[in-house]
């Protein structure tokens, strides 16, 4: 099919077709469907465009030709606005010439948008801040993270520089709000057909998803040539905007981890490490989306997204983009950058995926505080009969970030965030806990899915003789610094030692009044209390309080404690502790 309409023709349906040809400065505008071209496309004269509007996208089939011309695709993208924060992007477009396939993009490809069809280039500015309006881009965030045979490192490129399709980009927003979107308009040559880009072991790569089109998270991570070539997490970069900072040292962010299996029915991720949680384990449902964290990736992989892929170890691979990757899946409740969607999933209110009920799932949320800085590395399990002991591709999430103080899984000398196994009660799962210096440490269990109410889940502390059933409390305990590879492990049944639930400690109530100065230890099972003890976040004994006798409740005044974060242990006379976080603040 050819147009070569002086006037636009505007497509308000879906349309397929074996070629397009748009000529003579006529344009065809898409409106909110899906247009399918088999073979190429061509804008062949300066002023010949194609407008995807309100979630139009342009798919291509099996033909080998190669796009071409010196007219150009226009296609929206919104990103986050406020200009402290960093989105990862992969342009959908590459420069618009008379060849045939894909050319390289570059930031300058990027317009504002003034109108429906009208548009003007981004401005660009050499300071520090971008301007929302008329769009004014900073050139000095604008980097790639390449791979090659000696390095992998971030690599300037400015509005000017070549990037190779399907590489990703980075760029700050423009505005000032901490939330909100930021509009772009690319514009040029679509992209086309299989991408490749080199990829080293172990080392990582920024890529994205280089069409007008979404892009299958399932079928580019389980592609039999990715599968060879690279880990099947893809890492997608989140960042703190509150900060209003652009000094490296103070930027708080991290990635969250993404994987899907084979089939597209269950989603495994991890978020970014910064993040704390409260005591309800809240921290997902913050409103709005994209504010601080709260985006969540899911299957389908927007226009324009970019993100992380590792290289698997031992081997130097390429991965790839194709179009048998390519999906029409419009932005919406599902779907939208860095927060896409799965219409065959079920989610939870906080946004978090339902496991079919053939799986098992739960996440442990290890909670740290350093000094000042608290945070929270989230580990998950999966558990199905498919699952093996060894690596389950798409079940599994490696590790982003490695921290001073940390949680995580081990298998064949990697660190996971998540590991699939298949369950069985008497399953002992190592959990590695990294601790930097002296802090209280806590585990809590979060996420629990298909399992029996009445099916304990412990965190067995080794060295101190206890199995906590994290289903009915959390574990608090005040650590000394240390690797520790073999203290802390995942357990679904309480062995001969000391369990907690043995002695009733887990019905003490802990309470900080703030408003009278006073910590209440509440017994009312009449469990016997040896000692109460107060540590500070450095592993200081505050308060000492031995007891001979049995009380229904126990008052420590706390008026000389300054205010923070303190840790109290109450220790029964059968030598079992119950820990718990309390902040004094007067």
């Amino acid at each position: 099919m050819k147009y070569s309409l002086i006037a636009c023709l505007l497509l308000c349906f879906g349309i397929a077709s074996a070629q397009l040809s748009v000529q003579n400065d006529a344009f065809v505008f898409v409106n909110d469907q899906v247009l399918f071209v088999n073979d190429d496309v061509n804008l062949d004269d300066a002023n010949s465009s194609l407008y995807l509007r309100n979630e139009a996208q342009l798919l291509q089939g099996t033909g080998t030709t190669g796009n071409s011309g010196v007219g150009r695709l226009s296609i929206y993208q919104t990103g986050t606005v406020n200009q402290w924060s960093y989105n990862y992007w992969c342009s959908p477009v590459g420069n618009n010439s008379a060849l045939n396939g894909n050319e390289d993009a570059r930031v300058a490809l990027l317009n504002d948008a003034t109108g429906l069809t009208t548009s003007v280039p981004a401005l660009f500015t050499g300071g520090f801040n971008g301007i929302a309006t008329p769009l004014t881009i900073s050139d000095r965030w604008l980097w790639t993270f390449q791979t090659s045979t000696s390095y992998s490192d971030w690599v300037y490129v400015g509005s000017t520089g070549a990037i190779n399709p399907g590489l990703g980009f980075t760029m700050k927003g423009n505005g000032t709000g901490i939330t909100g979107s930021q509009l772009y308009d690319f514009r040029g040559k679509p992209n086309n057909g299989t991408i490749s880009n080199p990829v080293s072991a172990g080392d990582f790569t920024l890529v994205g998803n280089p069409y007008p089109s979404a892009m299958d998270s399932a079928a580019f991570i389980h592609d039999s040539d990715n599968a060879n070539a690279i880990e099947d997490t893809l890492f997608y970069w989140e960042q703190d905007g509150t900060i209003a900072s652009h000094t490296l040292v103070d930027y708080v962010g991290g990635y969250s981890e993404f994987t899907i299996n084979p089939a597209g029915t269950v989603i495994t991720t991890a978020p970014a490490v910064f993040f704390t949680y409260d005591e309800q384990d809240n921290v997902l449902p913050l409103p709005p989306p994209g504010a601080n964290g709260t985006k969540l990736a899911r299957r389908y992989i927007p226009i324009g997204q970019g993100f992380m892929v590792q290289g698997i170890a031992g081997t130097t691979g390429t991965v790839r983009a194709k179009n048998s990757h390519r999906v029409y899946e419009k932005e919406g409740t599902d779907s939208f950058f860095f927060r896409n969607s799965n219409p065959g999933l079920d989610y939870q209110e906080n946004g978090l995926t339902l496991v079919p009920d053939d799986y098992k799932r739960f996440r442990v949320n290890v909670d740290f505080t350093v000094g000042e800085s608290q945070y929270t590395r989230q580990v998950v399990l999966n558990f199905h009969d498919s699952a093996t002991f060894d690596h389950d591709r798409g079940l599994e999430l490696m590790r982003s970030d490695n921290y001073a103080s940390d949680a995580y899984f081990t298998l064949n000398d990697k660190s996971y965030s998540g590991q699939a196994y298949p369950f069985s009660e008497t399953l002992t799962i190592p959990l590695i806990v990294d601790i930097e210096e002296q802090q209280p440490l806590r585990f809590r269990i979060f996420d629990v899915q298909n399992f029996d109410d009445s099916q304990g889940i412990y965190i067995h502390d080794i060295e101190n003789e206890l199995y906590i059933d994290l289903r009915h409390q959390d574990y608090d305990l005040n650590i000394e610094p240390g690797h520790y590879t073999d203290r802390f492990e995942i357990v679904f049944v309480a062995g001969e030692t000391l369990s907690i639930d043995n002695f009733d400690i887990s019905n003490l109530s802990i309470i900080q009044n703030n408003d009278i100065q006073l910590l209440n230890v509440i017994n009312p099972n009449g469990t016997d209390v040896r000692s109460i003890e107060v540590f500070d976040v450095a592993g200081k004994l505050m308060i000492n309080k031995a007891y001979s006798s049995v009380l229904n409740q126990y008052e420590l005044s706390t008026a000389k404690l300054s205010d923070g974060v303190y840790i109290v242990n109450v220790t029964s006379d059968a030598n079992t502790v119950k820990s718990k976080k309390i902040i004094v603040k007067h």
